[in-house]
Formats: structure tokens, C-alpha cells, sequence
């Protein structure tokens, strides 16, 4: 396999002759360019678009979305993308070995909706502009510019192969805890569409300013399921999480900061995985709370979600095989991807 760009200098390097191919299989995910159909602004600190291409044909799920992940490569930093015409198996290595400023720049969301018909599915993604921080990612950089048109490469499910990335399992839980910040809002927004009508529990959403929480919650979740919106304007990133969090359970407020010696930048642990390496498959009795019900989905900036991790199982107890701790970013380190 040969990972580039159509229109580089290799092509001067090209045989006249053109080589016979051996025809590779289909990767087992779609990995491959698609379009920009459609973009929106729909808050302050949301870009809407909607991606759509041939390849997308093969795209599916088997079940609801929930929290499904997806990557998107955005183009490198002279506007180009990389082609991964005829990839096989070894298209990682093939295009790690691109020089870092040529391969693009390798991002993850979550599939916020899917629209069009199955033969030619669109995919609906939220994109966090990050206004706070000075927008210097590539992901949110592209997206305060992005326009019809525009091409990325996606990589995502292939309808009948598993693929992983939804993370929300909550089994036979009778209330949910879902938690997160606006990069985490997609994927909420998302889960809460997706539940069963009966569920109950709550969902906390921090977000940049109210104008976000304006334009985000009109998203139908079941009814016993409270959503609360909480605009930051200006507050401390995480912090109202944290207190709402503590309030909905019961517990007192805490003005401990989580040190920066705790907070891991790629803390994700589930019921089945750690980034620790820490055992999740040990029951825990929990202290002096009845959590034995609740499943908990907790996700956004790493060093906010060590801190509801610190509360759900330092101080709590709960059992690790109920909670799903992801932390999408981390506040001043360079996401890889």
C-alpha cells in the first residue's frame, strides 16, 4: 500500500507502466473522504456539519448510536489530505511514517445524528469551537471556517463489523448518572435520543455560555430523565459540574483541588477497561450511599473527570463496574488524536 497524495511529487516517480494490483479486502471500517454538505452555527461554541460521500454507503450500526466514536482527519497544514486509496491492513503504520506535518491531523468525535436514507446515509457531527482557549486546534480551527465543499477523511463503522467505540453499556442499571462538558454535550445529546422512553436518572451538561445551553436543550430525553444545562459564563472549567454533581447525590461540597500529580490526560476506564491498568472487576461496597442501581457516564476535560471519579469511587465507593470515566481532552496538552 502507498499512503499519499495524488497530486505530489511522487507522481513524477510513477512507471509508465501501470503495475498490475492484486485487489485488496475492505478494510473493516470505512475509511475514506467525505464532504461537507452542510454547515451550521448553531451557538456561540457549536459548528454543525453534516458529511456525506459514497463511502458512506457502507456505514452502519448495529443498534442505537449512544456515544459512538468516529475519527476524522482534517487536512494537513498546506490544505492537503491523504489519500487512503487501496489501504489494507497496514494503512496505520503506512501513514504514521508520513512526515507529522504531511499526514493531517487525526481527531474524535461522536456521531451526533444520521441523516439521509441507508443507501446514502449523511453523518451529523458537533464540532466545539473552544473560543475559550484560544481555538488553536486543528479540529476547531477548521471548523470556525468550514464550508460546502470542504473534504476530510472519516474513519467509521462498517455496516456487519464490529468496530467498538460506545462506551455506554448500562446494562440492567434502574437510574442514570450521565456528566460531562461541551465535548462531551454531543454525545449526550445523543444517548438521551437514544434511551428508552422508561429510563430515569439525570444528565449534567456544562457548556461555554448560556447561548449553549439555549440552543442544546430542546433535545427530547425521556421524561424521567432530568437534564440540566449549565453555562459556564466565566466560571472555572468543570466547577459546576462538580457542585450540581455533589448536590444531586447528596454530598458536601469540596474545595480540594484534584493536584495535577493525579490527573491522567488519557484517563478512560470502563467496566472492562482501565488506562491504570487498575482492576474495574472488583466489587466495592459503597459508603453510607445506595448506588448499587446507578450506572454513571462520566466524560470531558481529564482533570474534571478525575475529580467525579475521586467522588464516585474514592469517596463513595461506588463500584468501578457501574461508572464509565473518559476524559476526551486535557487543558493545556496537545490532543494525538
Amino acid at each position: 500500500m502507498r499512503l499519499g497524495y495524488p497530486n505530489s511529487m511522487l507522481a513524477a516517480e510513477t512507471p509508465t507502466e501501470t503495475p498490475t494490483e492484486t485487489p485488496t479486502a475492505p478494510l473493516p471500517m470505512v475509511l475514506d473522504e467525505v464532504e461537507v454538505e452542510t454547515v451550521e452555527r448553531i451557538s456561540p461554541s457549536f459548528v454543525r456539519v453534516e458529511l456525506g460521500g459514497p463511502a458512506l454507503a457502507d456505514f452502519g450500526v448495529d443498534g442505537p448510536l449512544y456515544d459512538q466514536r468516529i475519527k476524522l482527519v482534517f487536512p494537513d497544514d498546506a490544505g492537503r489530505l491523504p489519500s487512503f486509496a487501496g489501504a489494507d491492513d497496514s494503512w496505520w503504520g503506512t501513514w504514521l511514517d508520513l512526515p507529522e506535518s504531511e499526514r493531517g491531523h487525526l481527531r474524535t468525535y461522536s456521531v451526533r445524528a444520521v441523516r439521509g436514507t441507508p443507501a446514502e446515509p449523511r453523518l451529523v457531527v458537533d464540532l466545539v469551537l473552544h473560543l475559550e482557549h484560544d481555538a488553536t486546534g486543528p479540529g476547531s480551527a477548521w471548523a470556525a471556517q468550514a464550508a460546502p465543499g470542504d473534504r476530510l477523511v472519516v474513519m467509521a463503522p462498517r455496516r456487519g463489523v464490529p468496530f467498538g467505540g460506545i462506551e455506554f453499556t448500562p446494562g440492567t442499571a434502574s437510574e442514570l448518572l450521565l456528566v460531562g462538558d461541551e465535548t462531551a454535550a454531543p454525545a449526550i445529546c445523543r444517548i438521551l435520543e437514544d434511551l428508552d422512553r422508561d429510563a430515569r436518572g439525570a444528565a449534567f451538561v456544562e457548556v461555554p455560555v448560556g447561548r449553549d445551553a439555549t440552543a442544546l436543550a430542546g433535545v427530547p430525553a425521556p421524561a424521567n430523565v432530568d437534564v440540566v444545562w449549565l453555562p459556564r459564563d466565566g466560571a472555572p472549567h468543570g466547577s459546576r459540574l462538580d457542585r450540581e454533581v455533589r448536590r444531586h447525590l447528596g454530598v458536601a461540597g469540596s474545595d480540594d483541588p484534584v493536584p495535577e500529580t493525579e490527573v491522567d490526560p488519557d484517563l478512560w476506564e470502563t467496566p472492562v477497561y482501565s488506562s491504570s491498568g487498575e482492576d474495574v472487576d472488583l466489587p466495592v461496597a459503597t459508603v453510607g450511599h445506595d448506588l448499587d442501581g446507578v450506572y454513571a457516564w462520566i466524560a470531558g476535560e481529564s482533570g474534571t473527570v478525575t475529580g467525579l471519579r475521586r467522588l464516585l469511587v474514592r469517596e463513595l465507593g461506588m463500584d468501578r463496574r457501574q461508572v464509565a470515566f473518559m476524559g476526551y481532552w486535557r487543558r493545556g496538552v496537545a490532543m494525538r488524536s
